[in-house]
């Protein structure tokens, strides 16, 4: 969990016309700062992350990369020290590459070099781009060097690998491989902020579960991108539901947003510690999408204690809101509410639904665009028979006409 500044601040190195948004060691420190006053921290958000285009565009005399002096004076050393100071992490990125995606030094040739840098400024995370490779079938060797080279230098540092990514459009990567080299690794094309390109992510990720969700947990995460919650694109209901959906998947909860200037709400939606604790859950499986009814997509989760997290997503982007009628007992993993689970809503407003069996129907009402999540809570007492739950199945799935016969 923290933040990162691509998608909001990009490549803005005009710190002379724009030295409020320009990327240098002022906007990391003052995001830092922000952090801690305004309760992230606490949170649970720790990572400062910088993205592409802080160094300098020459290596140092001893082939070392360096912080672009003008617009960090006081070098990497430095501002990792002042992040530490405020019990935050740093990360910092690099490219697998001749050159990053803007054009600045890449890490092809330097592997240990780079590591062996990061190590000695005190970066505690590192985001390995993968453009300006001289051939694709050089990218799986470029991320096992360098996940070598930084387990050398003694420093435990993150690993945010961009391999899958750039392998996707040549062949299917090697989810095993990456799994054992990287911490998380991104899939997917960037997000932007939009709705749109929150619904294509979710959509890849739901196409490619069977291939990605096995290889997902403790140690290692599929990464949808950055939380654009805070920003201009999403309505409050999408940003509910980008947060809802990257909490069901598993996903590292990297904001890339102003701090300095969060809306209460989104600041509100994006520290509620409910969503975060389905997020960091500790049995670490990620959720996957379970079924497409009428214009909802149905997403579960499994979570520690038997307990399921699940997000009813209402595609709809006309009329108003929609009213889903939950069953327990058609839900896939029926069973932990075998014969009663407490339901309990966190979006889009906290509430509890109480006590219900496999057959009650729970109206939950989402607006288009909107996700409600709910949290299911097993509770004891007498169950019925998969038998008793299968013959209930098959009366729910019949027509009102057909009820009243039987």
């Amino acid at each position: 969990m923290g933040w990162l500044h691509w998608e909001r601040f990009m490549c803005n190195t005009d710190c002379d016309t724009d030295p409020h948004n320009c990327i240098s060691e002022k906007l990391y420190m003052e995001m830092a700062d922000m952090m801690v006053k305004d309760g992230w921290k606490e949170a649970g958000y720790e990572y400062v992350c910088i993205d592409d285009c802080w160094p300098s565009r020459d290596r140092d005399s001893k082939g070392r990369l360096q912080a672009d002096p003008k617009r960090f004076p006081g070098g990497m050393k430095k501002l990792a020290d002042y992040i530490h100071s405020k019990g935050l992490k740093l990360g910092i990125y690099a490219d697998v590459g001749t050159k990053t995606c803007a054009g600045y030094p890449g890490s092809l040739g330097h592997y240990d070099t780079d590591a062996e840098t990061f190590a000695e400024w005190g970066v505690d995370l590192l985001k390995f781009d993968g453009c300006n490779m001289p051939n694709w079938t050089l990218l799986a060797g470029g991320y096992t060097n360098m996940s070598s080279a930084l387990n050398k230098t003694g420093r435990s540092i993150l690993y945010s690998c961009e391999w899958p990514l750039y392998e996707w459009q040549f062949h299917q990567p090697n989810y095993t491989a990456i799994q054992q080299m990287c911490n998380h690794w991104r899939n997917f094309a960037d997000v932007y902020d939009s709705w749109s390109s929150v619904q294509t992510i979710l959509d890849w990720t739901a196409d490619h579960q069977d291939l990605i969700v096995p290889v997902a947990g403790p140690g290692g995460w599929n990464d949808p991108d950055m939380l654009v919650i805070g920003n201009f694109g999403l309505s409050r209901d999408q940003q509910e539901t980008q947060m809802a959906l990257w909490a069901i998947m598993a996903a590292p909860l990297l904001m890339s947003n102003d701090l300095r200037a969060i809306d209460p709400q989104s600041r509100q939606l994006l520290q509620n510690r409910h969503i975060i604790a389905i997020s960091q859950d500790p049995l670490g499986k990620q959720g996957t999408r379970e079924a497409k009814v009428n214009g909802f997509d149905v997403w579960q989760r499994p979570l520690s204690n038997d307990r399921l997290a699940l997000a009813l997503t209402n595609r709809q982007e006309m009329g108003g809101p929609r009213n889903f009628p939950l069953f327990l007992a058609t839900l896939l993993t029926w069973g932990s509410c075998n014969p009663r689970c407490n339901v309990t809503q966190i979006l889009p407003q906290y509430q509890e639904l109480g006590v219900q069996g496999l057959f009650n129907k729970v109206q939950v009402q989402v607006n288009p665009t909107g996700t409600a999540l709910l949290v299911l809570s097993p509770v004891e007492g007498t169950s019925c028979s998969r038998q008793q739950a299968k013959k209930w199945l098959r009366y729910l799935s019949k027509d009102k006409a057909q009820r009243t016969a039987l």
